[in-house]
């Protein structure tokens, strides 16, 4: 199978190593990040056209800072060091990294002095970049011309000249960089000569090739959720190897409204996908009959999962391999931000656990991709923009946004709920704005009137919050027409619920989900 041409992105513990990535990829090359740790003879094989040294929060001159093989400069590929990356090439290089004499945080005002640097080839003269370092370069090694500054800092970027060694002491990646982008792509294009034929199409048909030289004329088994990643990963492994593939469906009792109706119409139907359909909904609740405490509720609904799976994945033959749609972020490796230089990898499996008679070859099809890649990978392959394009949804299912012990006919009252709240926000252009809505049951009655007549019913709260990544997350503050739309719709269409409330905690201090 062929290789696309690939820029790598060495981590020193930056929180932008991923986002360089992207930014690379946006230039329609591959990029993959690896630890600044990885070895030149390792980095030499994978054939890069050209390396990029992220940032890091160390001083390059202190005790245990991260530091490569010397060997790595001799590599012959371009290589553009970023803020940390840039004092530690200027440093193990002869030159000279030293605390400024004022810090440098935020917008600044970067003048190109060398207009003929390939780095800033059509980028105005001045420009403003994002700025976030207290160290600077104080002198530089033989042959490196400076080929921009700021006010504060006289080696902004700089040029070893006739290795084509550059390094820039701003951060081109982030939004805040009015050029960043034209920059990162004059170093993909222009100085490492890449074509820019990265893209999800020529994903899609190396992927599917190399599926099938994988699988051979064996079995793939998927947990299939309905989600984005795992919807997107069956549309990729059938367009593959088509029969070969089954999909195992769980209806756990826990799902939103007409899930499982959903996924049977939209794979089974229209895909014409093999799905194994489990419906266990009364095995779960029987299970999680008066159990309250959330963590409780997790674990049992993880264990039973993973026997109902197990059993299903039984009764199918000739099962190698085991398809997860885990993405690029689930595995990327990173640095700790103290500089150790052992790579922590983080693990995500969907499915994990399951006995030791069902050992399979894991299949991840997806694990080079960022989500908004994932997303247009399942628009190539036909999957409609409600999937595409649907929020997380919790693993445990409603099993964690019921307060309480679960039964189904408040978990009934839960589903009509939050279908009415996703249908209002869709209509008025804000679900695929904002990171989750979603309604949470609380088992808390209360009083209310309803014509001439006296109520004693629950509650649900409403949820909608924005993130980049789940990691902190604030409310979103929804029109008041439309809550007020939404709540009537609710009292009035959902009998046994009587009173709506809005939830306006941030995360922290607060939790996206309530348990």
């Amino acid at each position: 199978m062929e290789e696309h041409e690939q820029i790598l992105v060495l981590d020193f513990g930056s929180q932008y190593s991923q986002l360089i990535a992207r930014r690379i990829r946006e230039c329609h090359v591959y990029s993959q990040v690896l630890p600044y740790s990885t070895s030149p003879e390792k980095l030499r094989a994978l054939k890069p056209r050209g390396i990029i040294l992220s940032g890091g929060p160390c001083s390059v001159y202190e005790p245990g800072a991260p530091a490569v093989d010397p060997a790595l400069w001799e590599l012959g590929v371009p290589m553009l060091g970023i803020c940390y990356g840039m004092q530690l090439m200027m440093h193990s290089l002869g030159g000279n990294v030293g605390p400024g004499a004022a810090r440098e945080y935020g917008r600044a005002e970067v003048r190109v002095t060398d207009p003929a640097c390939p780095l800033f080839r059509g980028i105005p003269e001045a420009s403003v970049m994002w700025m976030s370092h207290g160290d600077k370069v104080t002198a530089t090694p033989a042959g490196t011309r400076t080929v921009a500054v700021t006010d504060n800092t006289e080696y902004a970027a700089v040029e070893i000249e006739g290795r084509r060694l550059y390094g820039i002491q701003f951060h081109p990646e982030v939004v805040h960089s009015d050029y960043g982008t034209p920059l990162i792509r004059n170093f993909c294009l222009d100085i490492c000569g890449c074509r820019g034929d990265w893209s999800m199409a020529s994903f899609i048909e190396t992927q599917t090739a190399a599926i099938r030289e994988t699988v051979g004329d064996r079995h793939v088994i998927l947990g299939l959720s309905g989600g984005v990643d795992s919807s997107v990963a069956a549309a990729l492994i059938h367009k593959a190897i088509g029969r070969q593939l089954t999909c195992i469906f769980v209806d756990n009792g826990l799902l939103r409204k007409n899930e499982a109706a959903r996924v049977r119409q939209l794979f089974a139907d229209n895909f014409k996908m093999d799905l194994c359909f489990v419906d266990a909904s009364e095995r779960f609740l029987t299970k999680l009959k008066g159990v309250s405490e959330p963590e409780t509720k997790r674990k049992i609904i993880g264990h039973e999962f993973v026997e109902v799976f197990a059993d299903a994945a039984r009764s199918i033959p000739n099962v190698t391999f085991l398809a997860q749609g885990t993405t690029y972020p689930d595995v990327i490796e990173s640095v700790p931000i103290n500089g150790n230089p052992s790579a922590m990898i983080k693990s995500h499996h969907n499915v994990g656990g399951l006995p030791k008679d069902l050992q399979f070859e894991l299949l991840e099809p997806l694990s080079r991709l960022f989500k908004d890649e994932v997303r247009e990978v399942g628009r190539l392959l036909g999957l409609p923009e409600d999937v595409v394009m649907r929020q997380p949804f919790p693993g445990p299912g409603l099993g964690v946004r019921h307060l309480g012990a679960v039964a189904k006919e408040t978990l009934d009252l839960l589903r009509d709920a939050d279908e009415i709240f996703v249908d209002e926000i869709k209509a008025a252009g804000y679900y695929y704005k904002v990171w989750q809505a979603f309604t949470v049951f609380l088992p808390v009655r209360s009083v209310g009137v309803m014509g001439d007549q006296r109520t004693y019913e629950y509650t649900v709260a409403l949820r909608t919050v924005q993130s980049s990544d789940g990691m902190t997350a604030d409310w979103v503050n929804l029109p008041d027409d439309l809550l007020r739309r939404i709540s009537s719709r609710i009292v009035n269409e959902v009998r046994g619920i009587n009173r709506v409330v809005y939830d306006i905690t941030s995360k922290p201090p607060g939790t996206i989900e309530w348990e």
